[in-house]
């Protein structure tokens, strides 16, 4: 490990000081926000360091779990040309800042009052050994459901509270000929269903045991294999051309009519927002059914790489953006996520904005607010990974819940 941090650490210094020569006045931003709400939103921190006379080069790689994204991101730092900055998520941050990858803002966050702000949940991978070494950008939440609201007006179906109401909701759109949920067949969007899922079927306490404290007995348990069998059901609910499909061309699906249902992170109501679509009117956003009162989210944040700690004036300036108040408030309404600040006003806000920033702060005041397993923000790399692995497994016919529940233990043991 150390031989491997020393070349790492190498590398990063001769590209620092390249870049640092050659690309004055201008920030390479890697990052995988590339679909049309997404797109739009990042639009508004371009925009904002252009104001400053900062340039914005663009590195967008395309995967909405970001896995793509690190794979790149793990060529340009071995090849010692690592971006200005990086978007990231949860122990992904952690694991390069143990690395001495990542320049220390502290002195900013000094000067900006980022502890007073920024949420603890936050901080915890916002900060690794005492330093700041990320900027948040928003906080998602994870555990939401989006909802053609003429769809289900048609078929006289209100928002279901709980799983027997969801369960009898999806059999009625399939009798009519509606599918009933849109769904991309790719590892992170099937975990983030079992997040939701999980959560709902057990509860908090069994969620934190289960994907937080990776206690063996809880993820082989009855209530796990209850939770894969309610995972069969709605796997018996999605279409045929599911597998592969991209998150944003789900949600294209509830949009346009063609299925009732998307169980997805708030991102999604970028997509409704950037096709003309009003919360409340043409579309409904609520909280998984059974989940009314929990929250698991992640939060995108932007890391800025140097191993000597120095942070140069076009990050300074990024990070600073990224944190102001009347960015947090510009970008997050447009995103769908809500500001990774507390003292950000709502008012410009839609319902399911001011929605989601209430259940929040209910969540966090309550101790409700849990790390997404699906988005990184629950266990490390290895361990989600592997979850990912036995839950894909299963939802495409591999495993039955029984065996899937075991198989998911085994593989959560291995990977620790």
């Amino acid at each position: 490990m150390r031989k491997t941090m020393m070349k790492l650490t190498t590398a990063l210094v001769v590209a620092s000081t390249a870049a640092s020569m050659a690309q004055a006045n201008e920030v390479e931003v890697l990052h995988w926000w590339t679909s049309g709400g997404e797109a739009s939103a990042l639009n508004v921190l371009k925009q904002d360091l252009e104001s400053q006379g900062i340039g914005w080069q663009d590195m967008p790689v395309a995967g909405g779990g970001g896995e793509s994204a690190m794979t790149v991101l793990r060529a340009r730092v071995t090849a010692g040309n690592p971006p200005t900055a990086v978007q990231m998520l949860g122990f992904d941050i952690l694991d390069w800042a143990a690395l001495d990858a990542l320049a220390n803002l502290n002195d900013l966050a000094a000067q900006e009052g980022w502890d007073d702000v920024v949420p603890e949940a936050l901080q915890q991978f916002a900060k690794y050994d005492g330093k700041w070494v990320s900027a948040p950008v928003n906080v998602h939440s994870t555990n939401w459901v989006w909802a053609n609201k003429s769809v289900l007006d048609a078929n006289g179906i209100a928002a279901p509270t709980n799983w027997e109401e969801f369960e009898a909701a999806l059999t009625k759109l399939a009798a009519a000929g509606v599918t009933p949920i849109a769904h991309g067949g790719q590892a992170w969007q099937d975990a983030t269903v079992f997040d939701a899922v999980s959560m709902s079927t057990g509860g908090p306490d069994f969620y934190k045991a289960a994907f937080i404290d990776l206690d063996q007995d809880t993820l082989a348990s009855d209530t796990m294999v209850e939770a894969f069998r309610r995972m069969d059901v709605i796997r018996s609910h999605v279409d045929d051309n599911f597998s592969g499909r991209d998150w944003n061309l789900a949600t294209a699906m509830v949009i346009n009519g063609e299925a009732g249902f998307q169980m997805m992170g708030d991102w999604a109501k970028g997509e409704f927002l950037n096709a003309g679509k009003v919360p409340g009117e043409d579309f409904l956003c609520f909280r998984f059914p059974g989940t009314a009162d929990q929250v698991t989210f992640n939060a995108d944040q932007f890391a800025m790489f140097d191993p000597l700690g120095d942070v140069s004036g076009e990050q300074s300036a990024l990070a600073k953006a990224i944190l102001s108040p009347s960015f947090q408030s510009a970008f997050n309404v447009v995103k769908g996520s809500v500001p990774a600040r507390t003292d950000v006003s709502d008012e410009a806000f839609d319902a399911c904005g001011k929605q989601g920033m209430k259940d929040l702060a209910a969540a966090a005041a309550s101790g409700n607010l849990y790390g997404s397993m699906a988005h990184g923000h629950a266990a490390p790399a290895a361990v989600k990974n592997a979850i990912y692995d036995v839950v894909t497994a299963h939802f495409n016919g591999e495993y039955d819940a029984e065996t899937a529940a075991q198989e998911l233990a085994d593989a959560v043991s291995i990977a620790q």
